[in-house]
């Protein structure tokens, strides 16, 4: 028994070894980019720049313009995000306010690539459709100033990890979302 039992958790912390990006040893330690961050996170097994993972997911994941737990929100190729973002839903705050949880973001201790949990996601979009938005950044303490456009949210079947915190600040993340 003892040893079916050792198999057993051998085959787990394997499983779970094979799923997080190289150097981490946990998801929410890792430092690297969002792609690889996001693909261990959601399993959402596409590869390449984050602009180029709408197009990718067309026919091997189902897509859409509403967020669920686990998804990939898929940020467009723009001017201020050259190789686009991609970022995992952790919580449904309400209709037009979200958390993700992604990598390489905010500046955490004057460097990039770090992961941040549960980081609201504003839907600024006139039709609500969340192809327009506006992200938490660290370095201004609240909402950036920018508007970012995004494809939509690439559907696994089911994230790989727990994704959010403890105590999310639901509260925080409306009255950042709302309050202008």
């Amino acid at each position: 028994m003892f040893a079916s039992l050792a198999r057993g958790a051998l085959c787990l912390t394997s499983i779970v070894a094979l799923s997080l990006p190289a150097g981490a040893r946990t998801l929410l330690n890792y430092v690297g980019e969002c792609v690889p961050f996001a693909r261990s996170a959601s399993g959402v097994q596409i590869y390449g720049d984050a602009w180029t993972w709408w197009d990718q997911a067309k026919g091997k994941y189902q897509r859409g313009h509403v967020p669920k737990v686990g998804a990939v929100l898929a940020m467009a190729k723009s001017q201020r995000l050259p190789l686009g973002h991609v970022a995992v839903v952790s919580r449904i705050v309400d209709k037009r306010v979200l958390m993700v949880t992604h990598a390489n973001w905010s500046r955490i201790g004057g460097t990039r690539g770090q992961v941040e949990q549960d980081v609201t996601l504003f839907d600024v979009s006139p039709d609500n459709d969340w192809t327009r938005v506006k992200v938490w950044y660290r370095d201004s303490d609240g909402l950036g100033g920018s508007e970012y456009a995004a494809h939509g949210f690439i559907y696994g079947e089911k994230p790989v990890a727990e994704l959010s915190g403890a105590n999310p600040d639901y509260v925080g993340s409306l009255i950042d979302a709302y309050a202008r």
